[in-house]
């Protein structure tokens, strides 16, 4: 009976009932989405002080959101002529985005797994990629693929069924009385969006009440944190504008320059070039006559929590090995959570920013610094090995603009033991790479090598190796079977005569799943690296290491005396009392580590410093100087990147 009173109500109250109701069932949703949410990571929550702020402060976002979505039919629904056409096309829009928020809500617990994110930037970047994206989700997740599309189609038929009846119920309203509501509905409309009386509306931080990162990302709707990443990427934001630095004081040019020089470790008096002016000459240790070949290989996907001489799984055993034979990093950290960034750090020696990876920005696709175009100037043949589609990210085009003499990718593999989802395997790449460097003969080359097989859904040869668990097709497998092929590339190279005057590096892009409690869960930042070759010291590195700071380690190795703009330094030069440091990317929030003490950079929010020991981020009383340098390393990168900044001298740009 009660019901029924409502629906009469509703029905009496014409279009407005009809907007309010489809509202409300939006709104439930949502919410009954975030409590799915919460129940099911309920063991990374349960300590979370306040953590049920998380509702009250969902239902304003996904309120924000709806007015949002609600703005246009709403309007077409109160000023359109013709009662049926206003109805079908009230009731298909509506429709349409409800069917949308199903969707985002539904493939948010494997984004959510994989990502430890909503639904962000990454999601529709990979949209870019559908053959490999698409192939991966049907072979990992067929069941709940079938089960998402099959609730999409169920509650979108529903919510459209429910739509007509409500409208075709509702009193029909003269087209005079429906404009005189309409102003009452546009400004109940944008307070909904604003969602302040304030000077500032609300935004995505508004939603970020806790320490807790997982708390703040289910605060909002994925549908919502989708679309501020699309806005995001549309709108360049200067870093000047996002972050703020110890005791919230601006930051002018001088001082940030000053404090990213300090960290390069470079002597006093070497920048000398005010136009880019982190350019300096590095001098190595000691020079070669002729210097080595560079190999690096950068592995998919691979935590220190995968390799057993980190204290991890004993998936690694030919990495393990290396352990003692070369310089072993035992506390280096990737800059962020994707390939993309390791290869930024790596190749570039260019910090993560705000902004999306230089491979993929405008104005870094030309006459942008990296380690390649060193190592040409001094002879190198340079080359991208890849067992994937080298579009992949912008990838090709990056490397051949900035230095690569040439890209090997998927096509130019004849007869590969497999071809998966992302490409060839990785034995498929370790012996084209052999290959192709018996072919240099005496020319000294530079080779860059990406694996793939690490990545769902999970695809190497039948027989290689011994699975560690069943089924075969599962992370901890796939890792067992990158370090067999990187082995057999070892195995190979040491029967051939360009080994003794080769330099490898084998290192990690990021960690597989990046999650955790802390606003950056520094931890899972923590991944394997080594380097061996003539003239490398054999012993561990236990001081803090970025990837930023591998490049300029590497040509100090290679004995090659050379101008760069790099901020990264020569581990080998480092002071013995310098503990280290590194910077890491998670989301929207920026770390920098120096020794046990991080300084965290969040959005339209005041610097924080933390302890870091026993794998976890403790708050601590702030330190200005750290957040400072923090904060500079995130402006130069910004500003250096825009004014085009990162390069040679003899580089020209357009």
């Amino acid at each position: 009976m009660h019901n029924k009173k409502i629906s009469q109500y509703l029905d009496k109250a014409g279009p407005l009932g009809l907007i309010v109701s489809l509202f409300l069932i939006c709104l439930a949703w949502l919410s009954l989405s975030r409590l799915g949410l919460a129940l099911l990571h309920w063991d990374r929550l349960r300590d979370v002080p306040d953590v049920w702020r998380l509702f009250p402060i969902g239902v304003r976002m996904d309120t924000i959101l709806l007015c949002q979505l609600f703005a246009l039919p709403a309007s077409l629904y109160l000023l359109l002529p013709g009662k049926t056409a206003r109805e079908r096309i009230t009731v298909t829009l509506l429709t349409a985005f409800a069917a949308f928020i199903v969707h985002m809500e539904l493939s948010t617990p494997s984004f959510l797994a994989e990502y430890d994110n909503r639904p962000d930037r990454i999601y529709y970047e990979y949209l870019l990629y559908p053959r490999e994206v698409f192939g991966t989700l049907l072979k990992t997740y067929p069941l709940q693929l079938t089960v998402v599309a099959l609730l999409v189609g169920a509650l979108g038929y529903g919510f459209w069924h429910l739509a007509w009846r409500r409208a075709r119920r509702a009193d029909t309203w003269s087209w005079s009385r429906r404009a005189m509501v309409f102003p009452l509905v546009a400004v109940m409309l944008f307070l909904g969006i604003r969602s302040s009386l304030g000077h500032r509306p609300a935004n995505m931080s508004t939603a970020a009440f806790s320490n807790n990162h997982l708390a703040n990302e289910l605060a909002v709707n994925s549908t919502y944190s989708l679309f501020n990443a699309i806005y995001l990427t549309t709108k360049e934001v200067s870093a000047e504008k996002l972050y703020r630095g110890g005791a919230g004081q601006p930051m002018n040019w001088s001082e940030t320059l000053a404090r990213v020089r300090k960290y390069s470790a470079a002597p006093t008096g070497a920048f000398t070039n005010s136009d880019i002016p982190t350019l300096h000459t590095q001098i190595p240790l000691a020079k070669q006559a002729r210097p080595p070949n560079l190999v690096i290989v950068l592995m998919e996907s691979l935590g220190a929590d995968f390799v057993g001489a980190l204290g991890g799984l004993p998936l690694t055993p030919n990495i393990d090995a290396l352990a003692d034979q070369g310089l072993w990093f035992t506390h280096l950290y990737a800059t962020g959570t994707r390939t993309v960034r390791g290869l930024e750090a790596v190749v570039t020696g260019f910090p993560p920013t705000a902004a999306p990876s230089v491979l993929k920005l405008p104005a870094s696709q030309r006459g942008f610094y990296s380690l390649a175009r060193t190592l040409k100037e001094q002879g190198y043949a340079t080359e991208f090995i890849y067992g994937g589609v080298s579009n992949f990210d912008n990838m090709g085009k990056f490397f051949l603009e900035n230095g690569f003499d040439r890209v090997i990718e998927q096509a130019d593999f004849a007869n590969p033991a497999l071809l998966g989802t992302w490409g060839v395997s990785d034995e498929d790449l370790a012996i084209k790479a052999h290959e192709t460097f018996l072919a240099h003969g005496d020319q000294p080359f530079f080779a860059l090598l990406l694996t793939t097989s690490n990545h769902q859904p999970f695809e190497f040869p039948a027989g290689r190796i011994e699975p560690y668990e069943q089924p075969v097709a599962t992370r901890n497998n796939a890792v067992k079977y990158t370090d067999y092929a990187i082995g057999k590339l070892l195995a190979a190279a040491r029967t051939a005569p360009y080994f003794d005057r080769t330099v490898f590096m084998i290192v990690a892009d990021h960690d597989a799943r990046v999650f955790g409690a802390d606003l950056v869960p520094v931890k899972r930042f923590h991944i394997p690296g080594v380097i061996l070759g003539p003239g490398v010291p054999k012993r561990h590195e236990a001081r803090i290491v970025s990837q930023i700071d591998l490049a300029p380690t590497l040509l100090g190795l290679l004995g090659i005396e050379s101008a760069h703009p790099m901020p990264g330094r020569d581990v080998l030069r480092l002071p013995a009392a310098d503990p280290g440091r590194a910077l890491m990317q998670y989301g929207d929030a920026n770390a920098f580590m120096a020794g046990n003490r991080v300084a965290i950079h969040m959005p339209n929010q005041a610097a924080r410093t933390f302890e870091y020991r026993d794998g976890a981020l403790t708050p601590a009383a702030s330190d200005t100087e750290l957040e400072r340098d923090a904060l500079a390393h995130l402006l130069w990168a910004d500003r250096t990147y825009r004014e085009k900044r990162y390069r040679l001298p003899t580089t020209t740009s357009r």
